[in-house]
């Protein structure tokens, strides 16, 4: 019997129609003669199938033709609100469903990229001087902002993600725009210093028996920085395995594994670094459920690295059988 898996998407932030792209992505690599995949798609409230068929939210189950289907094995690619803060993770361990990414306490922290920078710098990763600003508090003056963390800086949701209300400010009378476009985003908005560097990304998993870390993406945005354009309108060079020394790339690859067991992930996560005076790691943002397009970065790595991405997916979904 083949094992019944479900590809969530959607969501209910501005990264929806990225998280549709992911599905399809996933369902294309997915091993269709080892599985019987299905994709539901969550608008708010309304959860259902691609083809309009209702979930039913005590098992997770649909009817179609007068027949009930449930599932074994949800494959999470929401970005975003409910599928990468914990809240979906807690409702699947309550019906004891399986999934493909991290628990409640690992999506909830990396979620929140200030807490989770803090949190990591106590293990010695580096991280960008920053301020988190809340939605109906008083918030520092531009020009304290602007002494704190030097110009320009970037300014950012704290729980957002596809750089949706990221701007980077270089003058005082931007700051507080930049700020009221982050809340658009959310009740969280990150002030973080910039630094000038290298900007690059390594995914990874683990399972029971092996740990792989894929090769390195070097990220050369056309734009100023890595917005939205530059990520999903080509507006990039993405280069596969990065222009480092092998020295550096090893480091980058253990530090990611590291960082995975410190946050205690699971399935494919993705980090972003940038390397600043030479050689000098300093910790962007950690993604636990990546983008999945046929273009993403993952799918990218995977393909760098000789393997196959069915097969990839395959070991994320047997180890939690194995």
């Amino acid at each position: 019997m083949k094992r019944k898996i479900a590809i969530i998407a959607g969501g209910d932030s501005s990264e929806h129609d990225v998280s549709l792209r992911s599905a399809a992505g996933i369902y294309s690599f997915m091993d269709k003669e080892r599985y019987d995949v299905t994709i539901v798609i969550f608008d708010g409230k309304n959860w259902h199938t691609e083809d309009g068929c209702t979930i039913d939210k005590n098992d997770f189950s649909f009817t179609r033709g007068g027949v009930k289907h449930t599932f074994d094995f949800a494959y999470i690619t929401i970005h975003g609100t409910p599928g990468e803060n914990g809240i979906l993770q807690g409702y699947l361990d309550m019906i004891g469903m399986p999934y493909s990414c991290c628990g409640v306490l690992a999506a909830a922290l990396t979620f929140n990229k200030y807490a989770c920078n803090h949190y990591l710098s106590y293990f010695g990763f580096h991280i960008a001087n920053s301020m988190m600003l809340r939605a109906g508090q008083k918030w520092p003056n531009a020009p304290k902002i602007a002494d704190t963390l030097g110009l320009p800086c970037f300014i950012k949701s704290n729980i957002g993600g596809s750089s949706f209300g990221c701007t980077k400010v270089k003058t005082v009378e931007d700051i507080y725009p930049a700020i009221e476009r982050a809340f658009q985003e959310g009740n969280e908005v990150i002030c973080e210093s910039y630094m000038q560097g290298t900007e690059v990304t390594c995914g990874v998993y683990k399972t029971k028996d092996k740990a792989v870390a894929f090769p390195i993406t070097e990220v050369v945005t056309h734009n100023e920085f890595f917005d939205y354009d530059a990520k999903y309108k080509g507006q990039v060079d993405e280069i596969t395995p990065a222009r480092i020394p092998d020295t550096l790339r090893d480091k980058i690859q253990a530090e990611t594994l590291r960082l995975y067991d410190i946050i205690g992930a699971n399935g494919i996560i993705r980090v972003d670094w940038i390397i600043t005076d030479g050689d000098k790691l300093n910790l962007l943002e950690v993604n636990t459920t990546p983008g999945m397009t046929p273009t993403s970065f993952i799918p990218q790595q995977v393909r760098a690295a000789g393997l196959e991405m069915k097969d990839v997916l395959t070991d994320i979904i047997e180890n939690k059988f194995a």
